[in-house]
């Protein structure tokens, strides 16, 4: 009988690697087509591997807790020639593989369909993690300059630069070498530790990514009182989060070039104001993201928020789910803090974030007198290169004065 092979799929743009978190099937076992066989975890979500037609398990290669590359061979399936000929699944030595056609008009995107080509499906690869973060002891130097022996060591280790940063340098001008390298690897040889998940490697990554850029940040004191009462009078009543967010999109919409990235010598302006939430999760953070939120109302942005949330909780998100932003919102003020620095994805520009609403009293000129109000602080991270801090106290700005008419939000 023909041999169908189950691989690790493309489970999104730029996941290279899964790891298997369980397997749904034993060898024997009958399946059917589309039906899913094992569970997976990229840096991003929870996800399933499907089969690509039905018929009977007859090899497993793949293991629970273990990493593979995408389009590694993770078991076979024997199945029939009618089953083959219905569901036109390739079998061994053959691969449906991608090609893109010019047939569009211009402008257009191209149709994209398979051509079958004979090719053998490789065992499967595993992955060994490509950071591995190092415990910082204080008071050491930073590192300087690496050599071409040097950088050949990291990169046998799988180390970048910030894992070496807290490693004192005795070369020239502060040089870290080899010996310094091996020195305090040996020294924290017996500190514990523990493997870095694919989510914080994730998250490492982006940050680095991220921080390459000038950064700044500013913030605002916003009086959360209208917001307050108006959410008070809804049923079921919306998220805090919301109306920041749907103010931040319309703000973003009548200055545009504050949402804009830099490529080259160009600045690129959103076609879309559609914004990601920051969800905490176990050890790391998610970002589902919100579609068009600048022509939504709050009501209409209240279902598809509450479930992308419980969604990012369990690590559901579909690819789809989770990326494509142009900035982000997070609501650090959940856990009680007053002000803070969140720092932007590496393909957005902006973050906006909520610190915790604070009772206090502010000054009225209409009673002449200070009166309690409940006041937050509205964070903004910027590229700076994109965004000055005159355009981005202007964007604050508005959107504290949006906050201030919630009813039109």
């Amino acid at each position: 009988m023909p041999q169908v092979p189950i691989i690790m799929p493309q489970l999104g743009e730029s996941i290279a690697e899964a790891k298997i978190i369980r397997l749904n099937i034993a060898m024997g076992d009958s399946v059917v087509a589309d039906q899913e066989i094992i569970e997976v975890e990229t840096n991003k979500a929870m996800m399933g591997v499907t089969t690509l037609c039905g018929g009977t398990v007859t090899e497993i290669r793949a293991e629970e807790g273990v990493e593979y590359a995408v389009g590694s061979l993770l078991g076979i399936l024997e199945a029939t020639e009618e089953e083959i000929s219905r569901t036109g699944a390739p079998t061994i030595g053959e691969q449906a593989e991608p090609e893109l056609l010019d047939e569009g008009e211009e402008g257009e995107e191209g149709n994209l369909h398979f051509r079958q080509t004979e090719q053998s499906y490789e065992e499967p690869k595993l992955v060994e993690p490509s950071v591995r973060g190092l415990p910082v002891p204080a008071g050491m130097k930073g590192a300087h300059y690496i050599s071409p022996r040097m950088r050949a060591r990291m990169d046998e280790l799988g180390l970048r630069e910030a894992d070496i940063s807290a490693i004192a340098g005795s070369g020239a001008g502060g040089r870290v070498t080899v010996e310094d390298l091996e020195q305090f690897l040996e020294y924290i040889s017996d500190w514990p530790d523990s493997a870095a998940s694919p989510m914080r490697l994730a998250v490492a990554d982006a940050m680095r990514r991220s921080w390459s850029r000038p950064l700044a940040s500013v913030g605002l004191p916003v009086v959360l009182d209208p917001v307050l009462e108006h959410r008070s009078r809804q049923n079921p009543k919306p998220g805090l989060t919301l109306y920041v967010l749907r103010a931040f999109a319309i703000a973003l919409s009548e200055q545009p070039a504050t949402a804009g990235f830099l490529i080259g010598e160009k600045v690129v302006h959103p076609r879309a104001y559609d914004i990601g939430i920051a969800v905490q999760v176990e050890d790391g953070v998610v970002v589902p993201v919100l579609r068009n939120v600048d022509q939504l109302r709050v009501p209409e942005l209240a279902e598809e928020y509450g479930q992308l949330v419980r969604k990012a909780r369990n690590r559901k998100l579909t690819p789809e789910q989770a990326q494509g932003g142009i900035a982000t919102v997070t609501n650090f003020g959940t856990f009680g803090l007053k002000w803070g620095t969140p720092i932007p994805l590496p393909n957005e520009t902006l973050i906006l974030g909520l610190a915790a609403g604070i009772k206090q009293p502010r000054w009225s000129e209409e009673v002449g007198a200070f009166v309690p109000v409940t006041e937050t602080e509205i964070c903004l991270t910027f590229d700076h290169r994109v965004v000055d801090g005159g355009g981005a106290g202007l964007l604050l700005q508005r959107i504290g004065t949006l906050l201030q008419a919630p009813e039109k939000l």
